[in-house]
């Protein structure tokens, strides 16, 4: 069954501040049971909260986070971490790991994707042997076309071992309809980022700018009102994409917000949360 949760990555500085079973018992108040550990360091305090997290409090833990090689983040990466990634998917019984995004360098030529690919997919047979899937999550490069064809379906037939991990803010960035992505991908989906899509306000400074003559500066504010935001606070169809991801037989929609734009972190899942129940969605969580 879909079950909606929350993406840890917005909840790092309160994992750093409180800790892991306390951030989590505040996410648990709100009413959601389900979270993907990412940028959140896998210390042996860490994963023993996630085990009483999930022990006391019900907390079903998604998936965790990965890469290939180390590039500075606080992650375990295939490379260097394999067996430890694998030690700890058994004991927070998790059996979903992801990769966030396209390493920096591969992002140079389409050489250096398909190696990416390619390496990628070799790890997902190894972790399939390990009973644990891999998936890769989009951003929006992902959509950009060589010779005809999107750099998402290119990753996607080169590495057919590693699933996806669709997000439908970065899909609308991208130019492409949330909705007709997950179908189109509904046979490699297990997970789901939920983050709304809002164009903001223009900024005071902007016209000051305008009026001071400094033109660029104001294309720049007003090419650069694309925001995230809480589920159901930008223009995102979420009754559409939720009933497209269940239909697809998605295990997680996980809620993220990449920039709170001040707002506390539980003040803007909460929001979420009431705006998904709004929607009627209340059952999936």
């Amino acid at each position: 069954m879909t079950k909606i949760g929350v993406q840890a990555m917005m909840l790092k500085d309160s994992f750093a501040e409180t800790g892991a079973f306390e951030t989590l018992r505040k996410i648990t108040d709100i009413g959601y049971h389900a979270v993907e550990i990412s940028q959140i360091p896998m210390t042996v305090d860490n994963v023993d909260d996630l085990v009483r997290a999930r022990d006391e409090l019900g907390m079903d833990i998604a998936s965790l986070s990965t890469g290939l090689r180390s590039t500075g983040m606080p992650i375990d990466t295939l490379t260097e971490d394999y067996d430890k990634i694998v030690a700890d998917c058994r004991r927070l019984d998790t059996t979903m790991v992801r990769i966030g995004m396209l390493p920096f360098d591969a992002m140079a030529s389409l050489e250096k994707v398909l190696a990416f690919a390619d390496e990628t997919n070799e790890y997902a047979k190894r972790l399939a042997d390990d009973g644990i899937r891999l998936y890769y999550h989009n951003h929006h490069i992902e959509f950009a076309k060589y010779d005809g064809k999107l750099l998402l379906d290119i990753i996607a037939d080169r590495a057919p071992q590693v699933g996806l991990e669709l997000d439908v803010h970065w899909i609308q960035r991208g130019g492409k309809d949330p909705v007709a992505t997950i179908r189109k991908y509904s046979d490699r989906v297990a997970m789901i980022h939920l983050k709304d899509y809002r164009i903001g306000q223009l900024p005071a400074d902007a016209f000051t700018a305008l009026e001071a003559g400094d033109f660029k500066t104001f294309m720049a504010a007003f090419t650069g009102v694309v925001q995230f935001a809480e589920v159901g606070e930008g223009n995102l169809e979420f009754g559409a994409i939720i009933d497209e991801a269940v239909a697809s037989d998605a295990e997680y929609l996980l809620v993220e917000q990449d920039d709170l734009y001040g707002r506390d972190v539980f003040d803007c899942l909460q929001t979420s949360y009431d705006n998904l129940v709004a929607l009627g969605k209340s059952d999936l969580f």
